[in-house]
């Protein structure tokens, strides 16, 4: 091979490497997904499963056993709560959770017992994707703790 041909497979490493490591993964890898799609029940290989309604609310089993709930100040009271997509606001740059939101790439969890709002973002693709609660979407989740819709749900949408 010529150096011509070295050089292009270093820079395209390189680009590679940095979208990695600078946090544009998640934006090039988010899942836009509908309410209906959201709606139902997601499960992990760990156990935790959040199960969502049409009416906004949601049940959770084993979030506590994520990181993401340590950020939380009673792990254990996360249970059931409302959700909503992250969404642009009129009044602000950044995004607020909205529930009359009807599709998005990272859905707000608001626990009713503790007081403590957590992220959940979407990946994958629209077709499958894939659920993280996380307080930082390129740190992700561990191996077992990506949620994936049931089957049920999945060919309900």
């Amino acid at each position: 091979m010529g150096r011509q041909l070295w050089r292009s497979i270093a820079v395209v490493g390189a680009v590679a490497a940095l979208t990695v490591s600078c946090g544009w993964a998640a934006a090039i890898h988010a899942a836009e997904i509908s309410a209906d799609q959201v709606e139902g029940r997601w499960t992990s290989e760990g156990g935790t499963s959040l199960t969502f309604q049409e009416d906004r609310t949601f049940t959770a089993e084993h979030l506590d056993r994520l990181p993401v709930a340590s950020d939380c100040k009673e792990p254990s009271a996360l249970s059931s709560g409302r959700w909503a997509f992250y969404a642009p606001t009129e009044s602000s740059q950044f995004n607020a959770a909205d529930e009359s939101a009807t599709r998005g790439t990272v859905v707000s969890l608001i626990f009713s017992a503790s007081d403590c709002e957590v992220a959940a973002y979407l990946f994958g693709d629209e077709d499958d994707p894939v659920m993280c609660p996380t307080g930082d979407p390129d740190v992700g989740c561990p191996s077992d703790g990506y949620l994936e819709r049931n089957q049920a749900a999945a060919s309900a949408s």
